[in-house]
């Protein structure tokens, strides 16, 4: 839950000003030239946020890619790769393990089936996809938002229920960045909100010419066996399951799963990224099936014994005008 702007939060204002001195710093090396951007010779959408804690930015990339796929684009994905074991260049593929491109990109390669490289530096990822990849005429970056060495055409920010939290920046509220942007930040050319059903959420304060557009996420009327077998979630009406989260806000999933009507006799909250083979005897003890989400379920592939891990699909519907939006940003960025 964000931060309220009570006691502990105004005794972290100095910190987060301190904070939001280096952010305009590293901006004014950007615009002033001290430091570099690399633009690539296709467009570039970078789908990103400015508050900390899983807003739904792999969902939203998901979403965008098949949109793009369905104009006839031929997309490729380049993601930094958080919380994987080896920092070089790697292209994700059916060898590809979450300990070695990270969960997110893997997740996302096998969502979409586009090339996904990962890298540090994500301008030199995105060279060595369109390497590899001449076919490849347009690139979706995920959470790249504060990365400028590589210039964007387009920037979609993600939001999600929590909106902007207090509105104060890292320690003192959720903010990476300030909201509205200042004129140090490069404006962002689309909003994107996500909700859960019949939710509001925290509204996001509009930007001048700016829509906040809506996406409604819920999970899917099924899950996944690790083997590919789908089952309704209604299979469980009625059976008390177990249920794990390796994501930013573990309890999102679990009283979406509630609100499904399952029964969680267990459940196990991970930090975003980490391993869960670590959960998994303890959980699987009981005997009984394992729900967990999509993110966790790529990290749990050959785990032995897998016979009930099942993974929950999370669906996004997003307001159809808002991919006219993004596709009037392309037009407008390839005549720039």
């Amino acid at each position: 839950m964000a931060l309220a702007r009570g006691m502990p939060a105004r005794l972290l204002r100095p910190v987060a000003g301190l904070y939001g001195l280096l952010v305009k710093w590293r901006h004014d090396l950007y615009n002033r030239g001290w430091l570099t951007s690399t633009r690539l010779p296709v467009p570039v959408v970078v789908v990103g946020n400015v508050v900390v804690g899983g807003a739904g930015k792999t969902p939203a990339t998901i979403a965008l890619v098949q949109h793009l796929l369905a104009k006839g684009w031929r997309p490729g994905v380049v993601s930094r790769g958080y919380g994987r074991e080896d920092q070089t260049i790697q292209c994700v593929d059916e060898q590809a393990t979450a300990r070695l491109v990270g969960d997110e990109p893997l997740l996302i390669w096998r969502a979409t089936g586009v090339p996904v490289w990962v890298g540090r530096q994500r301008a030199q990822a995105a060279q060595a996809m369109l390497d590899q990849h001449p076919e490849v005429d347009i690139v979706v970056c995920d959470d790249g938002l504060q990365h400028r060495a590589l210039v964007a055409d387009v920037r979609l920010v993600v939001f999600d229920d929590r909106g902007i939290g207090n509105g104060w920046l890292l320690p003192a509220g959720l903010l990476r960045e300030p909201w509205p942007p200042t004129s140090a930040q490069p404006y962002p050319d689309l909003l994107l909100q996500q909700v859960a059903p019949h939710t509001a959420g925290e509204a996001v304060p509009p930007l001048p010419g700016r829509r906040v557009w809506r996406a409604r996420r819920r999970l899917a009327a099924h899950a996944v066996h690790l083997s590919g077998e789908r089952r309704p979630l209604s299979h469980w009406a009625g059976r008390a399951v177990v249920a794990l989260a390796g994501i930013a806000r573990p309890e999102v999933f679990f009283e979406m799963l509630r609100a499904q009507g399952l029964t969680l006799q267990a459940t196990h909250a991970l930090a975003d990224h980490a391993d869960p083979q670590s959960a998994l005897r303890s959980l699987q003890a009981s005997g009984l099936d394992l729900l967990c989400t999509e993110k966790d379920a790529v990290k749990l592939r050959g785990a032995e014994p897998h016979a009930g891990i099942w993974a929950v699909p999370l669906e996004l519907e997003i307001d159809p005008p808002f991919f006219a939006a993004l596709d009037h940003c392309l037009a407008q960025s390839r005549h720039a």
